[in-house]
């Protein structure tokens, strides 16, 4: 496929790393408002309707469907998806480049139930 004067200059800018950090964060707030979107779409619900099942505005429902908007809680998206039969999933991942987290404490093997001493 032949590049695009767009393509070319989106490729320049993605060398400058400031940029394409906020690309990239831009293209994450897309990706939420297009999945919220979708969800209520799928659901047969227009804005007003979901706005009515979770007792808020239409216009909250337009600004969480907006890419531009960047205040989304985990109390609200949880709240949106009860109502739309979804889960919420977040993801935290380091850097490329940069060593993963150290978990604080080891998870249990599965299965295996702390043993209680029995009392005298």
């Amino acid at each position: 496929m032949k590049k695009t004067n767009f393509d070319r200059y989106l490729e320049k800018q993605m060398k400058d790393p400031m940029f394409a950090a906020r690309f990239k964060e831009a293209g994450n707030a897309w990706d939420v408002a297009l999945q919220i979107a979708a969800l209520r779409e799928q659901a047969g619900l227009s804005q007003k309707d979901l706005a009515r099942k979770l007792k808020t505005s239409q216009q909250q429902i337009s600004r969480l469907e907006s890419p531009d908007y960047e205040g989304h809680s985990l109390r609200m998206l949880r709240r949106l998806a009860k109502v739309l039969r979804a889960r919420v999933r977040v993801v935290l991942e380091p850097e490329s480049g940069t060593k993963a987290a150290v978990l604080a404490e080891a998870p249990a093997p599965y299965g295996v139930t702390a043993r209680r001493s029995k009392a005298a």
